[in-house]
């Protein structure tokens, strides 16, 4: 069954081509697409399109189909083209005419952004709260090790002194900042586009300001056309946004990768942890960060996959934009796994102690030697060329005591700061405000 059919149907090799994995995607949409539809036959009931008695037949049935979703018990039917034509046809063979009439003042495109926009909504919220996770484990683990010191490196090579509290606390502001990404994705999306039909409005009275308090929208996408314009364009910015988390899990997933290798042995992990050779009994390998940081590479492909799908493309609906959902739909559940994973990890890694006591690492200390000078009133150059003549001939002599007092530093983290901007991008979400209109479209 299909919702534009008319007197003939398809070539079935069409109809197979044009489905593709929708029916395996739109359940992805299903308890969504019943969100959707409660919000527009409130409204259409308040301008005239219901009476009270369909509307409320329509909405106990709608509650219905969605308690039966959160079960797990609800499929797409073999014939049935998608969720949108599944749910009509539910209504229909239950309710009869008041089933038909659900579909009055939208389109299947306002209908799909409106269910794309309210799962992107509710998977950037579970994103958030799998990230914070994350922040508040990396911030305690910046503070408990913040005094262990650790080799840095530019260009691979050894350069100065390091910490796990900077190593630890870098990476939670990295997440810090990927927030910040995410909460204006998160914006873009907490628009709603119902009521632009097929992307030109419609000659029904809607009501489009009422369906958008009803979702627990921050505002409406006004212009109709636009709307139709913004398929696409926001998955692009939530897939950039959810990339850019990727990137830090990535990098620190590299890093652990070194860390862990024999020639580094700055961490280990509990056996149960790593994985074993076939043949090399004294194998400890880091799979997990190998497959954290595959994944997470994929994840920063995604931006460029949606872009390349989407690049120019006149305004207006195109069958396009149906392959967007095979990209960016499992996209949250990938990078959530990678996000616990990292979590797990991390609340297990053993740190080891005094590594820069090893006379390998002398030389990180060469800029200390160097700034001292310049405090005890060398100028800098001078004092540079005096260490770096020490280096050469052999005579290089150093202190593994540091001391760095400014913002930012071994000594001196500033994981408050780095918290308190966290915590304030978190709040701007203001995820309750969507969660208790949901809640009370649900009860009603």
């Amino acid at each position: 069954m299909k919702l534009w059919q008319k007197d003939k149907d398809s070539l079935k090799e069409v109809s197979e081509f044009t489905v593709g994995k929708d029916g395996e995607m739109d359940l992805y949409l299903s308890r969504f697409d019943v969100l959707g539809s409660l919000a527009h036959i409130q409204m259409l009931e308040s301008v005239g399109l219901l009476t009270k008695a369909e509307w409320s037949t329509l909405s106990h049935e709608l509650k219905s189909i969605y308690a039966e979703i959160q079960k797990g018990n609800f499929k797409i039917e073999e014939g049935i083209e998608d969720i949108h034509s599944q749910i009509e046809v539910l209504l229909t063979k239950k309710l009869g005419e008041a089933g038909k009439k659900i579909h009055s003042g939208r389109s299947r495109n306002d209908q799909v952004l409106v269910d794309i926009k309210l799962f992107l909504r509710n998977e950037i919220q579970n994103s958030v709260e799998a990230i914070k996770n994350l922040f508040d484990l990396l911030i305690s683990k910046s503070e408990e090790h913040q005094h262990q010191l650790l080799p840095g490196y530019t260009h691979l090579q050894l350069a100065m002194p390091s910490s796990f509290g900077l190593w630890f606390g870098a990476f939670a502001e990295s997440l810090a900042d990927d927030l910040i990404t995410l909460q204006s994705a998160y914006s873009i999306t907490n628009k709603n586009p119902l009521g632009s039909a097929a992307g030109y409005g419609s000659s029904f009275p809607l009501n489009r300001k009422m369906t958008t308090e009803l979702l627990g929208f921050d505002d409406l996408n006004y212009n109709v056309v636009y709307a139709q314009m913004g398929r696409g364009k926001t998955e692009r910015i939530v897939a950039q946004a959810l990339a850019n988390v990727a990137a830090t899990l990535s990098k620190l997933a590299m890093d652990v990768c070194l860390f862990l290798n024999q020639n580094f042995g700055f961490v280990s992990f509990p056996d149960e942890l790593t994985t074993g050779s076939s043949i090399m009994p004294h194998k400890k390998n880091p799979d997990v960060f190998e497959l954290i940081r595959g994944k997470c590479n994929s994840l920063q492909a995604l931006p460029n996959e949606i872009v390349l799908l989407t690049s120019n493309l006149p305004s207006g609906y195109h069958r396009d934009f149906q392959l967007l959902k095979e990209k960016i739909f499992p996209a949250f559940q990938l990078l959530n796994d990678c996000l616990k994973m990292t979590g797990l990890m991390l609340a297990n890694i053993k740190i080891k102690n005094n590594i820069l006591e090893d006379e390998k690492y002398k030389f990180l200390f060469s800029v200390e030697e160097v700034n001292k000078l310049v405090l005890a009133g060398v100028p800098f150059r001078d004092a540079y060329k005096k260490i770096g003549a020490a280096v050469e001939e052999g005579t290089f002599a150093y202190s593994t005591k540091i001391n760095h007092t400014h913002e930012g530093s071994i000594g001196n983290l500033c994981n408050d700061k780095i918290k308190e901007n966290f915590d304030r991008t978190l709040a701007s979400f203001q995820f309750g405000k969507t969660n208790k209109a949901i809640q009370k479209l649900l009860t009603s």
